[in-house]
């Protein structure tokens, strides 16, 4: 099960979060924000998109949209959106649960500089109605992952 993993994840790496399971869904932007009683730019979604032949994940504010010319321009070549199912294959996670934690396999994780102007974030944790809390610098170490500039 998916929030198991990133339970695991997080008992591993960070003892010190929690992941916060809601009675209500937080599948959605604006369901994670009321949910969590924050604003929808800090709810930090995650996209799961593939250039060429590469696989990746794209965390970025809950308003920013992709820039395709930013991306092009980043990963050169146009970022296409995995379906629902290529989603779960590729991290275990749920549509409205998806996450850069508890992955079943290494993906290149970047974080998009939307996240940086936000003191915490809300990422989800692997179920349509889990989620942590934790500043944009401490995903970015916990996940590996890099900065980038490919949102609007």
């Amino acid at each position: 099960m998916s929030l198991d993993t990133v339970r695991t994840f997080f008992a591993e790496h960070a003892p010190d979060i929690e992941v916060v399971v809601t009675q209500d869904s937080s599948a959605t932007v604006a369901l994670a924000a009321t949910a969590h009683g924050v604003a929808p730019e800090q709810i930090a979604k995650t996209l799961a998109v593939r250039v060429g032949h590469t696989n990746l994940l794209i965390v970025a504010s809950g308003t920013a949209r992709l820039d395709n010319r930013k991306f092009r321009d980043r990963f050169g070549g146009k970022a296409r959106m995995l379906d629902a199912e290529q989603v779960v294959e590729l991290t275990s996670h749920p549509v409205g649960g998806v996450c850069p934690f508890g992955l079943p396999h290494p993906l290149p994780i970047f974080c998009d500089t939307s996240l940086q102007p936000f003191e915490e974030v809300v990422p989800a944790a692997g179920a349509t109605n889990a989620a942590v809390r934790l500043s944009p610098e401490r995903l970015m170490s916990l996940t590996g992952a890099s900065w980038v500039d490919v949102c609007q």
